[in-house]
C-alpha cells in the first residue's frame, strides 16, 4: 500500500513539473493567472469523460457529512490561495516566491499536527526540514521581496495547506471526481482574476496548448496526490509532490538547455534522502476502526478490507476502486496517518 502511494505521489511531482518548461512557452501570451486558470480548467475537462458516468458520485461531495470538506477545498484551495498569492506578488521577485511557496508543506505539517490528526513520526519531520531546505537552496542567489508579501504569501500556503487536508480526507467521492471540482473552481477564479488584470487581450492561440498541458500536469498529476495523500497523509503527500520544481529544472534543462547549476544538484539530493526517510515508519500501537462507508483505491491484503467481490477478476493484489463499509476491528501493526488512521493519541 505505501509503495503505491509513494510511487503515485512522486509522479503527481513529476507530471505537475513538465508545467513549468511549457509554461515558459505560454506566458508569451498569457499572464500567469490567465494560464493558471487554463491549466486547472484543463484539469476539469481531463475527468468529464469520469464524471459523465452514473457512479461518479460528484453529487455526494456536496450531502452532509461532505459538504463542509468540499466547501472548505473549493474556498480555501480554490478561491482565498489564489487572492493571498495575488496581493503578494505585487512587490515579490520570483526568488522570493519560491523561498515562501515553500511554507506550504511546513503549514501542512503544522496544521496536520494541531488540526487534522496527522501523526508525524521523526522521520517525516526529517523530510519535512530536508524538502524545506531544497526548496530554499533551489532560490539561492536572488534577493528577497517586502516582508508584506511575505506573510501574504505564507498565508497563501496556510490556506492551501488547509486544501491539502481536506482533500486527504475526502473519501465519500473519488480522487477524479474530487480534481473535477478543484479544477473548475481553481480554473474560473485564476481565469477571471488573470483577465481583470490583464494589460492586453488573451493570445487565444495558446489557450488549447495550455488545456493540454493542464490535462496532463494538473489533471492527471491532482488525480494522483490525492490517491497517495488518502494513504499516507496530506504532509508525506505533500514532501513527494515537492519534487515537481525539481523535475521542471531537470526537463529545462534537457529540453531547452536552461543553466543547471550546483543548488540543483544539492536539492536533488535533499529531495531524495527526503523521499528516502519518510518511507521509514516507526508510528506502531494498537488501535480501533470505527464502521465506515467510503471510496478510494485499495486492495485487499491490508488487513483492512475484507469485503468479497462477486467479480471473479478483482484478485486480493489487484487495485480498485468502489464504494465499500468497514466492519469495527482492532489490531497493531505500523501505519501512516490514511484515510483509516485518523484516531487520536493520547
Amino acid at each position: 500500500m505505501k509503495r503505491f502511494a509513494i510511487i503515485t505521489g512522486i509522479l503527481s511531482g513529476l507530471l505537475f513539473g513538465i508545467a513549468t518548461p511549457f509554461s515558459k512557452l505560454l506566458l508569451s501570451g498569457l499572464n500567469s493567472f490567465q494560464l493558471a486558470g487554463l491549466l486547472y480548467l484543463g484539469a476539469a475537462l481531463a475527468m468529464l469523460p469520469y464524471i459523465f458516468r452514473k457512479n461518479s458520485r460528484l453529487k455526494l461531495l456536496f450531502q452532509s457529512g461532505s459538504r463542509a470538506k468540499t466547501t472548505g477545498i473549493i474556498f480555501f484551495g480554490g478561491f482565498l490561495g489564489p487572492l493571498l498569492l495575488l496581493a503578494g506578488l505585487k512587490t515579490a521577485n520570483a526568488a522570493s516566491v519560491s523561498i515562501w511557496l515553500n511554507m506550504e508543506l511546513v503549514a501542512t505539517a503544522i496544521l496536520g499536527i494541531l488540526i487534522f490528526k496527522d501523526t508525524l513520526d521523526k522521520y517525516t519531520w526529517f523530510g519535512v526540514a530536508l524538502t524545506f531546505t531544497a526548496g530554499i537552496i533551489t532560490a539561492l542567489g536572488e534577493g528577497t521581496g517586502s516582508i508584506t508579501s511575505g506573510l501574504l504569501i505564507t498565508a497563501a500556503c496556510v490556506c492551501w495547506g488547509v486544501d491539502n487536508h481536506l482533500t486527504s480526507l475526502t473519501d465519500g467521492a473519488s480522487p477524479q471526481t474530487v480534481t473535477f471540482v478543484k479544477g473548475l473552481i481553481a480554473g474560473s477564479v485564476n481565469l477571471i482574476i488573470g483577465c481583470l488584470i490583464a494589460s492586453q487581450p488573451m493570445k487565444f492561440g495558446n489557450v488549447t496548448p495550455a488545456i493540454i498541458v493542464g490535462i496532463f500536469s494538473y489533471g492527471f498529476s491532482i488525480v494522483l496526490y490525492v490517491t497517495s495523500a488518502q494513504n499516507i497523509g496530506a504532509t508525506r503527500g505533500q514532501i513527494l509532490f515537492s519534487t515537481a520544481p525539481l523535475w521542471g529544472v531537470l526537463l529545462s534543462y534537457l529540453f531547452f538547455h536552461d543553466s543547471f547549476q550546483w543548488v540543483h544538484i544539492v536539492s536533488i539530493a535533499l529531495l531524495t534522502l527526503a523521499v528516502i526517510v519518510i518511507n521509514l515508519l516507526s508510528h506502531k500501537h494498537s488501535h480501533t476502526h470505527a464502521i465506515m462507508h467510503h471510496i478510494h483505491y485499495h486492495q485487499h491484503i491490508d488487513g483492512h478490507h475484507t469485503h468479497q467481490h462477486e467479480d471473479e477478476t478483482i484478485t486480493d493484489q489487484k487495485w480498485h476502486s468502489h464504494v465499500h463499509d468497514h466492519n469495527p476491528i482492532t489490531h497493531e501493526h505500523s501505519h501512516d496517518p490514511d484515510l483509516h488512521h485518523r484516531h487520536g493519541h493520547q
